[in-house]
C-alpha cells in the first residue's frame, strides 16, 4: 500500500496497529518532496528538522502505548499564512518577505500538542485574495491533474500537496472559498467551518469577519478529525451516517448562472446518486442569496484594504497588479455603505435560515468553472478578472451567509459538489457529508 496517499485517518490507525512508523511516514514525505519536480511551486518552505523531531517523539509514544490521539504522528502541511515559530510566514506576498514569527499560531500549537507532525508551509495566493491561485511574484501552484492549469486559491499549495502525496492532509484558510475551491479542483475534500469555530490567533488576516481555517484532505472523516485536532476537541462520531435519511435542497438560480457544462453535469450526476441512495432532494432559489451576493463589493474589499492599506501603499510595486487592483477596489467604499451592508447581510442571514430550516444541507456546484490555464490568466487581464469572480461566486455564498460548508469530489475530475450546513452546525454538517460521501463513492 502507498501510505503516502492514504487518508490521514488510515495512517493514524496503521500507526496504532504497528503497521507503519511515524518516522517512516515523515521520511517518506520528505523524500517525496525532494524528488518531486513541482515541490518549489507547492511548498514555500519545508521544516524537516521539526518534522523529524516530532515524528521520532510520535514513534516513541506509539511504542509506549501513549499516543495522544488518532492523528498522533501523521504529517500535515500548513498554509503559509499560519504562523510557525522561527520559520518564515509570508502569506504569499513580497510585502511580508522576511517575516519570521516567534511563536506558532494557536491552531498549529494545539495540533502539535496532540502529536501532529509539521512538514512545512505551502504556497498561496498573495495575501489570500484570489480564488485562482495565480501568484507570479512568488509562485503559482500547479493543478494536480494538469500542471498547465492553476491549482486554485488561495490555499492551492495545501490542496496540491495532499493530492500529489506530499502530505497526509493540510490546513488552509477560507474567506471566500479558499479551502473548498482548491479542494474541488484537485479531487479532494475541503471543509470550511463556521467563522468563529476555530482560533485564528497567529493567522495572517484578510477579512477577519469572514476568515476561518480548516482542513483539506482525502475524506470527510479526515476533515472531521483534523477539525477536532486544530480545536483540541473530540471528533464527531460519523458511524452509521445514512444517505437515505437526508433531506437536501439544491440551490437553484445564481450557482448555475454562466456555469460551464462540465461542472454542472458532474453536479447533476452527483445529485442523482444521492437521490438513488434514498436522499430526499428538492430545489429552490431563495431570493436572499442573490441579494447577499450583491453585497460582496462593499464587504470584502473594504475590510481587506483597511487591514493592508499602509503596507500596500508603502510598496505597491511589489504586488501582482490584478491583486493590487482587487485590494484597491475597497479604497473608495463609504463607511456608511459598509455598515449598512453588514446590517443588511445580518437580515439576509435570518431570511436564509428560515428558508432552509427543514433541510439537512443545501447543495450546489463548488465552482461553476474548471481550473483555467495559467498562461492565459497571466497574459489576459480581462480573462483573469472574469474567471476569478466566477471561481469564487458559488463558494462565497457560504461565507456571506456565515455557514459551515464542505466540498466533496464527484466522478468528474476537478468538479466538486458543495454542501452548506446551518450556522454553528459544523458537526452536523460533517455527519451529513459522511452520509453523502457514502452514496457518491458507490
Amino acid at each position: 500500500m502507498d501510505w503516502l496517499k492514504a487518508p490521514a485517518t488510515e495512517q493514524g490507525r496503521a500507526i496504532m496497529a504497528g503497521l507503519v512508523s511515524p518516522v517512516d511516514l515523515t521520511e517518506g514525505y520528505l523524500d517525496a518532496t525532494a524528488r518531486a519536480p513541482l515541490t518549489p511551486r507547492i511548498y514555500a518552505r519545508l521544516t524537516p528538522d521539526r518534522a523529524r523531531a516530532e515524528s521520532v517523539a510520535a514513534h516513541d509514544r506509539a511504542r509506549a502505548g501513549l499516543r495522544r490521539g488518532l492523528l498522533d504522528g501523521v504529517a500535515l502541511a500548513w498554509k503559509d499564512n499560519v504562523d510557525s515559530a522561527h520559520v518564515g510566514t509570508e502569506a504569499g506576498s513580497a510585502l511580508l518577505k522576511g517575516r519570521v514569527p516567534q511563536r506558532d499560531a494557536g491552531i498549529l500549537d494545539t495540533a502539535t500538542a496532540q502529536g501532529a507532525v509539521c512538514l512545512g508551509k505551502t504556497h498561496m495566493t498573495e495575501l489570500a485574495f484570489s480564488g485562482l491561485g495565480l501568484n507570479p511574484p512568488v509562485a503559482t501552484v500547479p493543478n494536480a491533474y494538469d500542471a498547465a492549469l492553476v491549482g486554485g486559491g488561495s490555499s492551492g499549495g495545501s490542496a496540491v500537496a495532499v493530492a500529489l502525496g506530499l502530505a497526509a492532509a493540510a490546513i488552509g484558510t477560507d474567506t471566500g472559498g479558499s479551502i473548498r475551491l482548491p479542494a474541488a479542483w484537485n479531487g479532494l475534500v475541503g471543509f470550511k467551518p463556521t467563522p468563529g469555530a476555530v482560533d485564528m490567533t497567529g493567522i495572517v488576516p484578510l477579512c477577519r469577519r469572514f476568515d476561518v481555517a480548516g482542513p483539506i484532505a482525502r475524506s470527510t472523516e479526515d476533515c472531521a478529525e483534523i477539525f477536532a485536532l486544530i480545536r483540541g476537541t473530540t471528533a464527531p462520531d460519523l458511524r452509521g451516517a445514512e444517505p437515505s435519511r437526508l433531506r437536501l435542497m439544491v440551490l437553484d438560480g445564481l450557482p448555475f448562472a454562466q456555469a460551464r457544462k462540465e461542472p454542472v453535469a458532474a453536479f447533476e450526476a452527483a445529485v442523482e446518486q444521492l437521490a438513488a441512495a434514498g436522499a430526499s432532494v428538492t430545489r429552490a432559489a431563495p431570493p436572499c442569496v442573490e441579494q447577499a451576493a450583491a453585497l460582496s463589493p462593499v464587504l470584502f474589499a473594504p475590510e481587506a484594504y483597511g487591514l493592508w492599506r499602509d503596507q500596500i501603499e508603502a510598496a505597491p510595486e511589489l504586488m501582482y497588479p490584478p491583486i493590487l487592483e482587487r485590494f484597491r477596489g475597497g479604497r473608495d467604499v463609504l463607511a456608511a455603505d459598509y455598515v449598512a451592508g453588514w446590517d443588511r447581510l445580518e437580515q439576509l442571514r435570518r431570511e436564509w435560515a428560515a428558508a432552509v430550516a427543514g433541510f439537512d444541507a443545501v447543495l450546489l456546484p463548488t465552482a461553476p468553472i474548471l481550473p483555467p490555464e495559467i498562461e492565459r490568466l497571466e497574459t489576459d487581464p480581462a480573462f483573469f478578472a472574469s474567471e476569478n469572480l466566477l471561481s469564487l461566486r458559488n463558494t462565497r455564498i457560504g461565507n456571506l451567509l456565515g455557514l459551515p460548508a464542505i466540498s466533496l469530489p464527484t466522478a468528474q475530475p476537478a468538479c466538486g459538489i458543495m454542501l452548506l450546513g446551518a450556522a454553528g452546525g459544523d458537526l452536523a454538517l460533517l455527519r451529513v457529508a459522511a452520509a453523502a460521501e457514502t452514496a457518491l463513492r458507490d
